[in-house]
């Protein structure tokens, strides 16, 4: 009878794992260190040497433990096989078959904001929901879409690339992504700064935000200050995103809307300028949509891949 599971996050420079019971109790985590060298080789070796470090350490028995769950960046099929991470070194290979031949037991795989949305939606801000849209709004803006309990992969896992949804014809400078005008050119913690600076250099009034370096952060904080230029930066802010939101809700039609990731820890005044955007431009049957923060910040991830493992059992 399964009694735990693990959770793994895999990120750029750290790989965060956890250690759960099967009701979803975190009882206990820590982190390794990524090595990507050797195309990112060693990545897996390491995350089972280290879980079976854990089982020895904790002194359980192996066959307690219904399995691994692995969120991975990079779009990650419905079969647990990844095409391409580019900061990993990875090209297109099976997280799952891979590291149940190094670990003998369960493994499912799944892209990490995807993951991470599902953690959000079991044990965190989204809880008591089995529809939802999750955007973290970090350095980039990822996502996951939730349809009736289940995250929508598509058929390459590259499904709630909520970031890369084209909101502006007239942007000149390129996304990371290679396209021009993706939603996260204006709405992650450096698309707030590029709009910022875009505004301190068209305009001469006066602003908190000329006193220092600029960044998400100082933005929101000087909001929160009543300062207007910053106030003009948010307005502009809440209306990609909530515009972005509304058409991704006229078709997944969801009960919540949960905001997370570095930029969501401006609080509940980011809701304030996301929603009359979202609420003007959505079709009228999915208006009244809960807004909520994400609440297990960096750990959505490990426990939506506990999850992911937890789902496959039933």
């Amino acid at each position: 009878m399964s009694q735990y599971v693990f959770g793994v996050d895999i990120g750029g420079t750290t790989v965060k794992l956890g250690f759960f019971d099967v009701e979803g109790n975190l009882l206990d985590k820590w982190e390794i260190p990524t090595r990507t060298e050797g195309e990112g080789s060693q990545i897996l070796p390491d995350i089972a040497a280290s879980i079976q470090k854990k089982i020895e350490e904790k002194k359980i028995a192996p066959e307690t433990v219904a399995g691994v769950g692995v969120g991975a960046p990079g779009p990650v099929d419905g079969e647990g096989v990844i095409h391409k991470a580019v900061n990993l070194g990875w090209g297109i290979f099976s997280i799952k078959e891979t590291l149940e031949e190094i670990i003998h037991m369960p493994v499912m795989a799944g892209n990490d904001a995807n993951v991470a949305a599902l953690g959000e939606m079991w044990r965190g801000g989204g809880q008591g929901y089995h529809d939802l849209i999750v955007v973290t709004l970090g350095t980039g803006v990822g996502g996951g879409i939730i349809v009736g309990g289940k995250v929508l992969t598509g058929s390459t896992g590259a499904g709630g690339e909520i970031g890369h949804i084209h909101v502006e014809d007239h942007e000149t400078e390129a996304c990371g992504c290679g396209n021009k005008g993706c939603l996260e050119q204006f709405t992650s913690a450096t698309g707030i700064t590029r709009l910022a600076n875009r505004k301190l250099k068209a305009s001469d009034a006066n602003s908190i935000l000329r006193e220092g370096e600029v960044s998400a952060k100082t933005v929101f904080d000087a909001v929160k200050a009543k300062d207007t230029l910053a106030m003009e930066v948010a307005q502009e802010f809440g209306k990609y995103l909530g515009n972005g939101l509304a058409s991704i809700a006229c078709v997944v039609n969801p009960e919540a809307i949960v905001i997370g990731g570095g930029v969501s820890k401006a609080g509940e005044i980011l809701i304030d300028y996301i929603k009359p955007y979202y609420e003007k431009n959505v079709f009228h049957g999915s208006r009244n949509v809960k807004f909520a923060l994400a609440t297990l910040g960096n750990d959505a991830g490990i426990y939506g891949a506990a999850k992911l493992v937890l789902d496959a059992e039933k």
